[in-house]
């Protein structure tokens, strides 16, 4: 493919280009009752049911699958390489290649959009996701990231692993913003989370198994903690705390996507984050200034509901990157 080499866009120009993409309605005051707002306090996400409308939902996939196939843009991702013995099968003392291309190869994940592509940044700072963040950190937040994950059928997932780690943001955490643009399910290769994991500090990575992953890091699932898959329709969008433990399986299916746009973001009184994702954008469109965070102490050390001192350690710990879902 062609390699693009967008423009940056303004919020002028943005908000004309969104126009008939994004309806967002006026006077947005809140997005979550009161069971949402418990559940994310107790569990570390709540979603927003049907937050995007169809018409929007068609609009943002059609967008994006037309800048899929337009070309190839900086910071594309397909993910590292499969293991040789899931690309190849040996027949005898031959090695024969296996058929199947990885399909992430086709759709690679797309980053940072909003910095040259008018409507992601106009979706990133939608009023309706300012508002849910608003009521989940009490706080105004600050853009940092946006991601588009195509996941077609037969591609790998994501391992387990926290967002924290790579944005470290200091103080506070990031959040992010989780729109699916398809239907959602197990066999699709779903959002998991592990619930009540956003109380936790950064743990330490381990290697994650990349024939499932197309990520190579993953993080442990602490004792008595359950994996559970998130279940999302077109519209909906899951907001999550960035210590929160989540990933996703592979897609099973034969011919599905599971289609998704991300934003990432961080509180509004953070005063530092990792210098990839500056520049840092208001909710307004402007742009803010913080400090650039360097990594942290020692990850993988919390106490326990039992006041025991538990430690997960691995020194490979992978440098800064944009490696999250």
């Amino acid at each position: 493919m062609a390699i693009v080499t967008p423009t940056t866009p303004t919020t002028a120009t943005a908000v004309h280009a969104a126009t008939g993409v994004l309806s967002p309605p006026s006077g947005v005051t809140r997005v979550f009752d009161a069971v949402e707002l418990e559940r994310y306090e107790r569990d570390g996400f709540a979603i927003a049911r049907g937050l995007f409308s169809a018409a929007e939902v068609d609009a943002l996939r059609a967008h994006y699958m037309r800048l899929r196939t337009e070309g190839s843009y900086a910071g594309d991702f397909a993910g590292v390489a499969l293991p040789a013995a899931a690309g190849q099968a040996t027949a005898g003392a031959v090695s024969v290649v296996d058929p199947k291309p990885d399909p992430l190869v086709k759709y690679p994940r797309m980053i940072h959009m909003h910095r040259w592509d008018d409507i992601s940044l106009r979706w990133m700072i939608d009023p309706r996701i300012a508002t849910a963040l608003r009521q989940l950190c009490g706080v105004d937040p600050y853009a940092v990231q946006t991601m588009m994950y195509f996941k077609p059928a037969g591609a790998r997932g994501q391992a387990m692993h926290q967002d924290q780690f790579y944005l470290r943001v200091q103080p506070g955490t990031c959040m992010a913003a989780w729109l699916a643009l398809d239907p959602c399910d197990e066999d699709n290769g779903c959002m998991k989370v592990v619930p009540g994991t956003h109380n936790l500090p950064i743990l330490c990575t381990e290697r994650a198994n990349t024939v499932e992953s197309f990520t190579d890091t993953t993080v442990p699932i602490p004792p008595g903690k359950k994996l559970v898959p998130v279940i999302m329709q077109p519209g909906d969008v899951f907001f999550f705390n960035g210590s929160l433990i989540h990933g996703s399986g592979p897609n099973f299916s034969t011919d599905r996507f599971r289609r998704s746009l991300i934003g990432h973001y961080i509180t509004g009184h953070a005063e530092q984050v990792a210098k990839f994702y500056h520049p840092i954008v208001r909710m307004d469109g402007s742009t803010v200034e913080l400090a650039v965070s360097e990594r942290g102490g020692p990850c993988g050390r919390w106490v326990d509901d039992d006041g025991e001192v538990v430690e997960l350690y691995d020194p490979a710990v992978r440098p800064e990157g944009p490696e999250h879902e």
